[in-house]
């Protein structure tokens, strides 16, 4: 049973953290869809064999993946296409909380490029459309100023071209619940043969 309790590592009853569906449990933790979306870590690794990570906005989860946006012009886009996987992590300091999980990756579907960028602040809707190598290579006052003038000819912006969306689809998750009365614990679920299964760890 899930609770809805916001207390220091709360989420469900600890006679259900080995049964629980891990993506609902994730689903819960995560904000409504209409709430500011978190911060979600993502490592993918480089031709040279070295991890790189970054920070992106999650736009939501389903029964199977985490979903972020972003831009085609990107490096991390360039190195899930020559290896589609993916690490993420999600931290709530506040409530003791912390999810770390990794899968293989496929572009998400294209119906919802649109509704994504629509859930986008002003400043990341223009950061879409003008964040190239040209501007980049600006000075920081003829950046500020084709900025302000592209964001004054433009009052609403759809989404560039080089939007696109990818899926995560979660072959491991890991749950980490604070206890500021005792120690830490982690409970990992292990996606095989459709199905899960799950064990505690050390915190």
């Amino acid at each position: 049973m899930i609770t809805s309790g916001t207390g220091f590592g709360t989420d469900c009853a600890n006679a259900d953290q080995l049964t629980v569906q891990p993506m609902t449990l994730l689903r819960d933790w995560l904000p409504a869809p209409e709430e500011p979306r978190p911060l979600m870590a993502l490592a993918t690794c480089g031709r040279d064999g070295y991890p790189r990570v970054r920070h992106v906005l999650i736009t939501e989860a389903d029964d199977t993946a985490v979903y972020f946006h972003t831009d085609t012009r990107s490096a991390k886009v360039a190195e899930l296409t020559e290896n589609p996987r993916a690490s993420v992590a999600i931290a709530w300091p506040a409530v003791g909380r912390q999810v770390v999980a990794h899968g293989d990756v496929r572009r998400a579907p294209e119906d919802e490029l649109h509704q994504a960028f629509s859930r986008r602040s002003r400043y990341l809707q223009l950061l879409a459309w003008m964040n190239d190598g040209d501007l980049a290579a600006l000075s920081p006052e003829e950046r500020r100023r084709r900025w302000a003038d592209f964001d004054v000819a433009h009052p609403r912006l759809s989404a560039p071209p080089t939007w696109t969306g990818y899926a995560v689809d979660l072959r491991e998750i890991t749950f980490w619940r604070g206890d500021p009365d005792g120690p830490s614990q982690r409970v990992r679920f292990t996606h095989n043969d459709n199905q899960w299964t799950s064990e505690v760890l050390p915190g």
